[in-house]
Order: structure tokens, then C-alpha cells, then sequence
């Protein structure tokens, strides 16, 4: 998946409810739909709560955001980093990334997928079929104090 998309999906039951029942956002009286964006807001944020995780997105993506920062009254999008893809009854998130230095990558991914499998799950009702990590970077400590140090240009 190269950008998120952009259409809303109906949700159906989930694979750990017998075929012919009715999930929890399916009843007689109607049906609830939910967009391609409020799955990847929740993937977004549940990346961003787990420890070793310094910012979600790749160095466009993050410079952009950073930009973006700057503009009053703008915010950095919560789905940043994040791509999904979302179908009636399960949905598959790809996620880019950037980890602090000296932690294990292999058990923040692992960390990483549990939380957004658990986050989306529990708030959508859809099955997560799967959840990619990339690491494009890794945020040494340094990284902060070279930015601090720069002499500001206008005083």
C-alpha cells in the first residue's frame, strides 16, 4: 500500500462470531458504517503510545508534518505513517516509523502490532488480518541537541 484510501466500509461480523449472526454494529434497525480514516487515526495513535516509538511516517512524510506544525491553527495528522486497508468485515494497516535509539526494534514492532490490533479491534469490531512495520529511521539522542544548538538567524 502506497497512500491510504479514502472510502468508508460497512462492517460485517468478525471471524469469532458464527457466520449467521449479526456483529455488534449490525442490527435490524440499521447498520453502522465506519471510514477508511477513523481506522487509521486509531492505528496512528496506538503506534504512537507504545514505548521506543519516537514518530510515525517517513522523512517526507515528517518533514511535511513538521511544516505543517508551524502554520497556526494546523495540527500534525494523527494518521500519519499510516496506510490501511478496510473491508467489510477485516481491515490490513501499514505502518511507517522511526524508534528511538538503543531499544529493541524487533520487540517494538511487536509491541506496535499488539497495540493497534487490540486499539482497532476493540473500537471497530473489525478483524485486523494483518499490520506491517517499516523502520525508516532511528532517532539518536544527538538529534535533538544539534537542533537546539543552531544559532537562531534573526534575533
Amino acid at each position: 500500500m502506497t497512500s491510504p484510501s479514502t472510502s468508508s466500509s460497512v462492517v460485517g461480523s468478525t471471524s469469532s462470531q458464527p457466520s449467521g449472526s449479526p456483529s455488534a454494529l449490525q442490527s435490524p434497525q440499521g447498520r453502522t458504517t465506519i471510514a477508511d480514516g477513523v481506522v487509521q487515526k486509531i492505528a496512528g495513535l496506538a503506534a504512537k503510545e507504545v514505548s521506543g516509538v519516537y514518530a510515525l511516517g517517513g522523512g517526507t512524510a515528517r518533514t511535511l508534518g513538521a511544516l505543517r506544525e508551524r502554520i497556526p491553527g494546523s495540527s500534525q495528522a494523527a494518521g500519519q505513517g499510516v496506510a490501511v486497508e478496510v473491508g467489510e468485515k477485516q481491515a490490513a494497516i501499514d505502518l511507517d516509523l522511526v524508534t528511538e535509539y538503543g531499544v529493541s526494534i524487533a520487540e517494538v514492532a511487536k509491541s506496535v502490532r499488539r497495540n493497534v490490533i487490540s486499539s482497532v479491534e476493540g473500537m471497530t469490531g473489525l478483524e485486523v488480518t494483518e499490520v506491517n512495520v517499516a523502520v525508516n529511521d532511528i532517532h539518536l539522542p544527538t538529534d535533538d541537541s544539534a537542533a537546539q544548538s543552531e544559532p537562531a538567524r534573526v534575533q
